[in-house]
């Protein structure tokens, strides 16, 4: 698929890996579409350097686990860009808390928002995708699809209900409409993370290193560009999965 020219929206897409993914679809000729829910400011400044490499830009604050603001942010693609060619389900919810719970909060609005969310955005999309007689649906997983996270119960839940979301879209689609996912690894350190944390986290890598941002972004780009690759998954880890496994 040639990307020039063609509109995408990614959610979340306003910083961290999804402006990665943002200006890296914006340099390959992308118009881009920045959901954000409560990053105004990057949003703005993420659509400003879009624009800066000759695309153009819109930034909608939707919370994709609001069906009617789903519906009102795609009404708004449509009247700015006519269509949709690409969408990227980069948005989530990153929630800890222990398993058994007698709080629900942090499991409802993880499902809400990677699941739910993901679904809304996917079904309003796809028709438009659709129509345009072809395109593109990118979703971002993670190795807790494949390898439990202790805490993170509803996380590896909901990334795990957006890869069985990746095959069945690609299924239901198909031919005109591919669907993939990625599953990064290590990208973008969390910012309250110490020297030895950020030291662990590298030696259990196979690359020995951290990942960046933009590692994630290339992948959704291939993704996006490969014309024969439908209902699959790119793992951008480093090579962490294997370097878990003892000797």
């Amino acid at each position: 698929m040639n990307i020039q020219s063609k509109t995408a929206l990614i959610t979340g897409g306003a910083h961290r890996v999804g402006k990665a993914i943002t200006l890296d679809l914006a340099r390959a000729g992308a118009n881009v579409v920045i959901n954000y829910n409560s990053s105004a400011d990057a949003a703005i400044e993420t659509a400003r350097e879009a624009e800066a490499l000759g695309v153009q830009a819109l930034a909608i604050q939707c919370d994709i686990a609001d069906l009617a603001g789903v519906q009102a942010m795609i009404a708004q693609i449509v009247e700015r860009f006519g269509g949709l060619d690409i969408l990227v389900n980069n948005a989530d919810y990153f929630g800890k808390h222990p398993f058994p719970t007698n709080d629900y909060t942090i499991w409802q609005r993880v499902i809400d928002i990677t699941v739910n969310g993901s679904y809304y955005v996917s079904n309003e999309c796809a028709p438009l995708i659709l129509a345009a007689g072809g395109g593109a649906i990118v979703n971002i997983v993670d190795l807790s699809v494949w390898q439990p996270w202790k805490g993170y119960t509803a996380h590896a839940v909901a990334k795990a209900g957006l890869m069985a979301l990746t095959q069945q879209m690609a299924l239901e689609l198909a031919p005109t409409v591919r669907v993939n996912a990625v599953a990064p690894g290590p990208v973008l350190p969390p910012p309250d993370y110490t020297e030895a944390q950020l030291a662990v986290v590298k030696t259990g890598t196979l690359l020995q290193r951290w990942g960046r941002a933009e590692d994630v972004a290339q992948a959704v780009r291939f993704l996006v560009e490969a014309e024969y690759i439908t209902g699959d998954v790119i793992f951008v880890d480093g090579g962490e999965r294997f370097a878990r496994r003892p000797g």
